[in-house]
């Protein structure tokens, strides 16, 4: 799994873009509410914590094999930046997947077709498997994670859920 980059990914309304860290700016005002915290942990960042988190992101992660892949959801009729999404391939092609959409673009089904869209474009990397954690309250993401393919597996990781979805026998998302 050496060597796989973020590629823009289109999907019906979106476009999932590699990210860059000069995209802190606007990132932090979608990311700002509190509330997206509750369930992920932490709180909003400063556009400098965030530039700085991004630099690190952007760079790839250190440990060999492994691939940080990242994007922000751009809504393309709207033209402004709505989330991200991000995926963590490890050597055996397991890729971690998560997704974040700001407070004023959620319930419109952006974080499930971005989630779609990442996993179809994961199974041409290809990757063995997609994994998510849910945490066990957040019904929305556990309702984007089974519109992406993936099944809840009743495994537990740090209180979430592992959900998982193998891609050994690719359909559509």
């Amino acid at each position: 799994m050496n060597g796989v980059s973020a590629e823009l990914i289109r999907t019906g309304r979106l476009e999932l873009v590699p990210l860059r860290v000069e995209y802190a700016e606007e990132m932090a005002g979608v990311l700002a509410d509190p509330a997206l915290h509750v369930f992920i942990g932490g709180a909003p960042e400063t556009v400098e914590e965030l530039r700085g988190r991004y630099r690190r992101l952007v760079v790839g992660c250190p440990e060999p094999g492994v691939s940080w892949l990242n994007w922000v959801i751009r809504l393309r009729e709207e033209g402004c930046l709505v989330g991200t999404v991000q995926a963590t391939v490890v050597p055996g092609g397991v890729a971690e997947v998560a997704w974040v959409v700001g407070t004023p673009w959620q319930g419109r089904g952006i974080a499930g077709e971005a989630a779609k869209g990442l996993v179809r474009w994961l199974g041409k990397v290809p990757v063995r498997a997609v994994v998510a954690h849910v945490h066990p309250e957040h019904a929305a993401s556990a309702a984007v994670a089974a519109g992406a393919g993936l099944v809840a597996t009743g495994e537990w990781h740090e209180g979430e859920m592992r959900w998982r979805r193998s891609m050994a026998a690719e359909g559509d998302v």
